[in-house]
């Protein structure tokens, strides 16, 4: 209670807002984009694997490519997409010089 009456007194006002009440409002703006059949057909597929829509992908694109992408949410989709994968290196551990060496 002392919190809300230090607020009172320093907004000037004798009432608070019930926060209960409030409510955020995301507003996206829809585009209209020129893309081939075949390439969204195949992003369609992709999204599909993934899990998701073709029109989450371009949001998270667009997000990466202006750097407004949530990094906890980025690290909880490669969780997400980690525990999905089927992958199997059979035993094959990374070598370093493997990696670096010049052909």
């Amino acid at each position: 209670m002392f919190v809300a009456q230090t607020l009172v007194s320093m907004l000037g006002c004798d009432t608070l807002l019930d926060t209960a009440l409030v409510r955020t409002y995301y507003v996206y703006m829809n585009i209209t984009l020129s893309v081939d059949d075949e390439v969204i057909r195949r992003a369609r597929q992709k999204a599909e694997v993934l899990g998701t829509s073709v029109n989450q992908l371009v949001r998270d694109y667009l997000e990466q490519l202006t750097g407004t992408s949530d990094r906890v949410a980025n690290a909880e989709e490669f969780a997400r997409l980690s525990r999905l994968s089927h992958g199997n290196s059979r035993g094959w551990k990374f070598n370093r010089e493997e990696i670096h060496e010049r052909k």
